[in-house]
């Protein structure tokens, strides 16, 4: 396969589609038993590989029939084989206590294999918000060298495989120019997905006072919080101080107040709409304040 071939033609719906079952039997497509010892982590893979209760299940089922989809590899220029697809089987064949794991080997390009690698990751249900957001700027990345043209097309394809718009791809785009401490925040959900993006828009500088600030006192930060430090933020005015005074100023508390219908039935007729109803009660106030 040529290392011109354009990453956006792959469509990783299932390892046939990849390969073709016929293909598999022949060739360089052929499965090959590769020692684990010569497998390597993708470059700056971004999904997390643990020892959960998934990775104790996958050994149980390694144990008792092997492993039963092969990964996919390519060699390396210095010797042994990157791993695009199959990091958690790999783990999983290590703590099963074999010394071999199946692959099929192909000289993908870079940009290639970082779509497959994502790809067959990307529709896993348990994906942490720093992973999607890595992967999606990595995909991204790929698809940009592929000659695409027009960023929104591309980021609505990089979704494509996960059933995501380009406006989420977005934003997980954007996530991902947090600081690794403020992502592990997002992931323990310390730090909302939307006060995220807004804070992705600060300096390297203004997120580290961020971090410190949420580490020193344990707030959480709003969404108008948020908003202010990116408006700040894009105009050069935000200083340690002022951002500490954003995030520690006193919140206004939430209040709501229901009235019941049986009561409001007493002043108002069927007649009225609950918008006439609300109107009629804002006026009465303003009058009642005016009065004061």
């Amino acid at each position: 396969m040529s290392k011109a071939g354009s990453a956006t033609k792959i469509k990783l719906n299932s390892y046939d589609d990849l390969f073709g079952s016929s293909e598999i039997q022949t060739g360089n497509d052929q499965v090959q038993e590769i020692p684990l010892s010569e497998l390597y982590e993708f470059k700056g893979h971004p999904f997390k590989v643990l020892d959960d209760e998934k990775m104790q299940e996958t050994v149980e089922s390694i144990k008792n029939y092997g492993v039963l989809m092969p990964g996919i590899a390519r060699p390396k220029a210095e010797g042994g084989y990157e791993i695009i697809a199959g990091h958690r089987r790999k783990h999983g064949c290590e703590l099963a206590g074999l010394s071999t794991m199946p692959m099929f080997v192909r000289d993908y390009s870079d940009d290639e294999a970082t779509v497959i690698m994502v790809d067959t990751n990307i529709q896993r249900e348990d994906i942490l918000p720093s992973e999607k957001a890595k992967a999606y700027a990595m995909k991204y990345e790929a698809m940009k060298h592929q000659g695409k043209k027009g960023s929104g097309s591309s980021l609505d394809e990089v979704g494509e495989a996960a059933g995501e718009s380009g406006k989420t791809v977005q934003r997980y785009i954007w996530l991902a120019r947090l600081s690794d401490e403020l992502l592990d925040m997002v992931d323990k959900k310390k730090l909302g997905l939307v006060q995220g993006v807004d804070i992705s828009f600060l300096t390297e500088q203004a997120q580290e006072w961020v971090q410190v600030i949420l580490e020193e006192t344990g707030i959480s930060i709003s969404t108008t919080q948020s908003a202010k430090l990116k408006e700040y933020g894009k105009s050069g005015e935000l200083t340690l101080p002022m951002v500490r005074l954003l995030l520690t100023e006193e919140k206004p508390k939430a209040r709501k107040v229901t009235i019941k219908a049986d009561k409001i039935g007493k002043y108002f007729t069927e007649e009225y709409s609950d918008e006439e109803i609300e109107n009629i009660i804002y006026q009465l106030l303003e009058e009642w304040q005016n009065k004061q």
